[in-house]
């Protein structure tokens, strides 16, 4: 590890390969960082604690952000405002220039202040908001053909011909069911007096009856067809009419997907992605064995790619990297006022695995066991189930990439249980008392217990801040974060069902202590429900999702009850913890 004053040098000959004279991103550090340690390998960017130097550069940035007057851009700190509420994520690299000198860069992601570019900021990628660019010639041409196309579908011939077309239609399908519902009734009618006939006549009068019939059937059969082709013939008229005014509402909108899929694919072509080796890689190749197979929307815009990439044009090294959330937080995620956040999954995770490449990283924490050494400590036990007390970093089932859980140290201390033995989960952070199910038939009834909601639940959280009211309800729909798993996010238009009933225990320390019952089990549920703004906005202390690490998260399930499969009898459980 070297020390900030070591004569020694970081700097590499390899980033000299982009050098030009233009740095005026790169800001010194104007704060005493003297005597801290430089990191020997860089930050991790999908879950990391900030480094000490970037916690400086975020310092200055954001004293810079509570007082610059060069641009307005509306984050939600003033009420009353006609603009629309934006809270930004930025970003901070720390960087060593060729002369050995540390400082840092500065980056927001997608646009500030209805720009793309601001002084002391990394440029973007690729500025596709510059007024005499391609891309901005393009929508202009895209904006042109749409208002063409509102002109055309606003005609008031064109909804003439379309109600003389639907009013063809109608009157088609109504005159050719009555008159199908004529022949059928002509054809039932018909076999009654061939069927007496048959038990009537004599030979010669039922075959003049026979002849009379067929050629009865006959002359229903021309007329439906004599119906269909006028008919046909009314809505050919019609179509064509209507196609009078269609046609050229469809040219245009062929002719403008065309041209915007030439604008994206165009624009795709202006992102390219360095890396510390010299290597460039379009988005395109970036995203080909992705999930979409295609660059997603704002691929390239986050602050993390764009940090990096200026770096290694002004041959820059490095040394650590935070973003931070300035602003209100947004109404589906939940990002808090300065908290710090990884670089995202879908669109970031492709990019910088190129970007990253050749660079020594510290080790993805995602990737550690933190189960090792920690115990499940046995609360009741029988020949029907188990209860145990899960400790919080401990996963219910095996992951991804860890296989150590709740489930496979039942299994390796249960080797004759039948069925699934996991009756519910608990967060891998949540800790608190879960029930195993030794056989098929347990689990089975214990299962159907929590489906039906007849077990009840009882957690303590202590949530950050002090709660103004004592007790109350949360009821907010919740479904994954697509962008980053495994986030929750608010949703009312896909999101599931979540429900969560509360209640003050006491107030400490400027902390709230509660006590949750969850009606519902959605993932994350009573972390987003604290945490969201339409929820308590109050994250659990330690929450390193949705509020900021600590030691650990303070949630605990500590009572459960239920009706024991075999006995009938009710059995309570409860676990304290001290937070």
């Amino acid at each position: 590890m070297i020390m900030i004053g070591d004569s020694s040098s970081l700097f590499c000959p390899i980033f000299f390969m982009y050098m030009n004279s233009n740095t005026t991103c790169f800001t010194p550090f104007t704060l005493a960082i003297k005597g801290i340690e430089i990191p020997s390998k860089f930050t991790f960017p999908f879950c990391y604690e900030p480094h000490a130097l970037s916690l400086l550069a975020v310092e200055e940035l954001q004293q810079y952000l509570e007082h610059q007057t060069a641009w307005v851009h509306n984050f939600g700190f003033e009420e009353n405002t006609d603009s629309k509420i934006t809270g930004k994520m930025f970003g901070v690299l720390v960087v060593q220039n060729e002369m050995g000198q540390l400082g840092y860069l500065r980056a927001f992601s997608g646009k500030l202040a209805g720009k793309n570019e601001h002084n002391l900021f990394v440029p973007p990628i690729f500025d596709m908001l510059q007024e005499d660019g391609f891309y901005r010639q393009g929508e202009n041409v895209l904006n042109g053909i749409n208002v063409q196309v509102d002109a055309l579908e606003g005609q008031e011939e064109l909804k003439m011909a379309q109600e003389i077309f639907d009013k063809v239609i109608l009157r088609s399908v109504a005159s050719i069911d009555s008159q199908k519902v004529r022949l059928q009734a002509n054809r039932t009618e018909r076999k009654l007096r061939k069927k007496e006939g048959a038990l009537t006549l004599n030979e010669a009068s039922f075959k003049e009856l026979y002849s009379v019939i067929a050629a009865e059937s006959i002359r229903d059969k021309f007329l439906l067809r004599e119906l269909l082709v006028y008919w046909e013939d009314q809505i050919s008229k019609a179509t064509k009419q209507l196609e009078i005014f269609t046609g050229p509402i469809k040219a245009l909108k062929i002719d403008r997907k065309q041209k915007s899929n030439a604008l994206q694919q165009k624009l795709y072509d202006q992102y390219h992605f360095l890396n510390q080796l010299g290597e460039t890689k379009s988005v395109c190749d970036i995203f080909l064995n992705t999930l979409n197979g295609v660059p997603l929307a704002g691929a390239g815009e986050c602050a993390a790619p764009k940090l990096l990439q200026y770096a290694f044009q002004q041959g820059l090294k490095p040394i650590a990297m935070a973003e931070f959330w300035w602003g209100a937080s947004p109404t589906s995620a939940i990002r808090k006022h300065k908290n710090y956040y990884p670089a995202c999954q879908s669109k970031c995770h492709p990019i910088l695995g190129h970007m990253l490449q050749g660079l020594q990283m510290e080790d993805n924490p995602l990737l550690k066991n933190p189960a090792i050494g920690k115990v499940l400590a046995t609360v009741y036990e029988d020949d029907s189930f188990v209860i145990i007390n899960k400790p919080s970093e401990f996963l219910s089932v095996p992951g991804k990439t860890i296989s150590d859980s709740v489930y496979t140290r039942m299994l390796e201390k249960y080797p004759e249980a039948t069925g699934p033995l996991i009756v519910h989960r608990l967060d891998m952070s949540t800790s608190g008392l879960m029930v195993i199910a030794k056989t098929k038939e347990v689990h089975k009834d214990l299962q159907s217990q929590f489906i039906n909601r007849t077990v009840k639940k009882r957690y303590v959280a202590l949530l950050e801040g002090e709660l103004q009211e004592e007790k109350g309800e949360i009821s907010l729909p919740l479904r994954v974060d697509l962008d980053n798993r495994p986030r929750q996010l608010v949703c009312y238009e896909y999101g599931k069902k979540a429900k969560t009933i509360w209640k003050v225990i006491e107030k400490r320390d400027g902390n709230t202590l509660v006590h949750f019952y969850p009606v519902t089990g959605r993932t994350h549920q009573l972390r987003m429900h604290a945490a969201h703004k339409l929820g308590l906005n109050s994250p659990i202390v330690g929450d390193d999702l949705y509020g900021v690490k600590a030691n650990r998260l303070h949630l605990h399930a500590e009572y459960l009850q239920f009706t024991h499969p075999g006995t009938g009898k009710v059995m309570k459980f409860r676990v304290k913890v001290d937070f």
